[in-house]
């Protein structure tokens, strides 16, 4: 039976779309597998890891219905190795799945469609926010390096997405350092928040695309729905309490530097060269008119750098792990950043000149 017939990119774009989520080892072998399901002259693919769900579909030809599940990553890997232009046909005989491309042949073992797990539709209350692919895609990079791996605080190992009124807001920590972004909606919206695992987040952001094309996101009690493109994306949330963001971000510092992105970014870079491999530790030392940024490690050697800055009030040295500094500067894309301070002992608040819908915050360390 013909489950598919066309040029290789046809059926190979769909599957990438699908696949990411797919684990290379799981303890339910079918999970390993993509879900084909041919209806006439539409092929869904859908993937799953019980948590994720994402589902798309390309043309197929014939009136033919039918279902299968094969190996994704396998099917992934032979279409990929195949040349461009390859026409692939997909062969349904005998429990196995037959592709064919020119005088290449491959056959691959499938498991039965009705053993394949979908997730359910969420109950509840639900509500749906539209807005660009570009403006979800750049919230998510301006706070998913903030998100928590592995923390036993598993509330930490996700992002925080707020819904109020006409704004959106995404937070993400790890209880080190702490990213806040926010953006308009076109739409007002009823207060709601929900967590979205860390896995959904990077998927997402690799996902989605950098132009104006619409998204839409549902929201409901225990699950998150995204649809763009030919894409539907479906995760559960993480089902927690996550911590008073608004108490964390510092107020009235009284130490407010503005630098040029770039130039503390190159800095910083250097400096970290030298640092204690463990620790990463950097001391920002700020004087009248001067910003120097030092670090030395465990063999004795030390690096110095001096950036000028518009500053005249108290000295201050003060530690940080530099790799949350670097984070925060690569992951922005303006020429200017703000840095307010205190002291040794709390916390550095960056932010981005004339604008509050970006907040950073770093907790010091001893070095």
């Amino acid at each position: 039976m013909l489950l598919f017939k066309g040029p290789r990119d046809q059926i190979l774009s769909p599957l990438q779309s699908v696949c990411g989520i797919v684990e290379k080892r799981h303890t339910l072998p079918i999970l390993s597998n993509v879900l084909l399901e041919k209806d006439g002259e539409r092929l869904t693919l859908l993937a799953t890891d019980i948590e994720i769900q994402i589902r798309t579909a390309t043309s197929a030809v014939g009136t033919e219905k039918m279902a299968l599940t094969v190996a994704a990553r396998k099917l992934q890997d032979i279409l990929r190795s195949l040349p461009e232009s390859a026409e692939i046909s997909l062969n349904y005989e005998d429990r196995r799945l037959q592709l064919k491309a020119g005088k290449s042949r491959f056959n691959l073992q499938t498991l039965p469609s009705e053993d394949f797990p979908r997730m359910s539709a969420s109950d509840g209350q639900q509500t749906r926010i539209s807005l660009s692919q570009k403006q979800f895609k750049r919230l998510l990079a301006l706070v998913q390096y903030a998100m928590a791996q592995q923390d036993i605080r598993y509330y930490l190992n996700g992002l925080l997405l707020v819904v109020n009124g006409n704004e959106m807001r995404v937070v993400a920590t790890d209880g080190h350092r702490l990213a806040y972004a926010a953006e308009s909606l076109p739409d007002s919206h009823p207060r709601m928040e929900v967590i979205l695992p860390r896995k959904t987040v990077l998927e997402l952001s690799r996902q989605l695309a950098d132009n104006d094309d619409p998204l839409e996101i549902t929201l409901a009690p225990t699950q998150v729905q995204f649809r763009f493109g030919n894409i539907e994306f479906v995760s559960k949330l993480i089902d927690g309490k996550f911590p008073d963001y608004e108490r964390v971000i510092p107020q009235g510092h009284s130490k407010i530097l503005r630098l040029p992105r770039e130039l503390l970014l190159q800095s910083l870079q250097r400096v970290a060269i030298l640092t204690n491999e463990k620790f990463r530790g950097v001391r920002l030392v700020l004087s009248s008119g001067s910003l120097k940024i030092i670090s030395n490690n465990a063999e004795q050697e030390e690096a110095q750098e001096e950036i000028e800055v518009e500053y005249s009030g108290d000295g201050l040295d003060v530690g940080f792990n530099v790799t949350y500094l670097l984070d925060v500067l690569n992951n922005l894309a303006n020429e200017a950043i703000e840095i307010h301070l205190a002291d040794a002992n709390s916390s550095a608040l960056f932010v981005l000149p004339e604008n509050s819908r970006f907040k950073y915050v770093v907790m010091p360390m001893r070095i």
